[in-house]
C-alpha cells in the first residue's frame, strides 16, 4: 500500500467519523465543529483528486463564512438543548432508515463495482497552465446554469428564514422591538431639550 493510500484511508475515516457527530452530537456548537473537521478532510480528499480550486474554496467560503453564519444562526435562535435530547431517541429508527436509503441510492448511481480505491483509475496529471476555475466556471454557467441559479435562490430564502426566526416573538422577553418603527423614528420624538434656571447654592 502507497503513502497516498495510507492517507486517502486516513481522511476517509476522520471524514466518516465527523460526519456521524454531527448527526449524533445533541450540542449544536459541537455539531458546527465536528463540520468543520469534516470540511477540511473533504478538502483533503479533493488535492488528491487535482481538485485545488474546490479544495481551496471549500475551506475559505464554508469553514470561513458559512460556518461562522451557521454558528449566528444557531445562538440567535436560542436552541433549547433539553428539547432536542428528549425527541432524539424517539426519531432514530426513522433516522437509520433514512441513512440506509441514502446509502443504497449513492451505491446505485456510483456502481457495486466502482466502489474502492483501487477500482477507481489515477487522476490524469494536468499540463502547465491547466486551470481547475476556468473548467469549473465553463460547466457551471452553461450546462448548469438553471441549477445553479435555483440553489442561489433557495439560499436567499433560507437567509430570509433565518432572519425571521430571530425576529420572532418570545414570551420570555420584556420589549419586542419593531424594526419598522425604528428606521422612521424621528430626533423630536426622542430627544427634549429642558431649559432650567440655574440655581445658587448658598452655605
Amino acid at each position: 500500500m502507497s503513502i497516498e493510500q495510507i492517507i486517502f484511508y486516513v481522511f476517509a475515516t476522520i471524514l466518516v467519523v465527523c460526519a456521524t457527530l454531527v448527526v449524533t452530537l445533541r450540542n449544536p456548537v459541537f455539531c458546527a465543529l465536528a463540520l468543520v473537521l469534516a470540511f477540511f478532510t473533504s478538502a483533503g480528499i479533493w488535492i488528491f483528486l487535482e481538485a485545488e480550486f474546490l479544495a481551496l474554496t471549500l475551506i475559505l467560503v464554508y469553514v470561513g463564512a458559512v460556518m461562522v453564519l451557521f454558528l449566528f444562526v444557531v445562538m440567535m435562535l436560542d436552541i433549547n438543548l433539553t428539547v432536542l435530547r428528549e425527541g432524539f431517541t424517539r426519531y432514530l429508527p426513522l433516522g437509520l432508515v433514512v441513512s440506509i436509503v441514502l446509502i443504497a441510492e449513492l451505491v446505485m448511481v456510483v456502481g457495486p463495482g466502482q466502489l474502492g480505491l483501487e477500482s477507481m483509475p489515477v487522476p490524469i496529471p494536468h499540463p502547465e497552465g491547466y486551470s481547475n476555475t476556468k473548467e469549473i466556471g465553463s460547466v457551471l454557467y452553461t450546462e448548469f446554469l438553471y441549477p445553479f441559479e435555483i440553489a442561489a435562490v433557495i439560499l436567499v430564502v433560507a437567509i430570509v428564514a433565518a432572519i425571521s426566526l430571530t425576529l420572532r416573538r418570545r414570551s420570555n422577553t420584556k420589549v419586542f422591538m419593531k424594526p419598522e418603527e425604528q428606521v422612521v423614528v424621528r430626533r423630536k420624538d426622542r430627544v427634549r431639550l429642558v431649559k432650567m434656571s440655574s440655581e445658587s447654592n448658598n452655605d
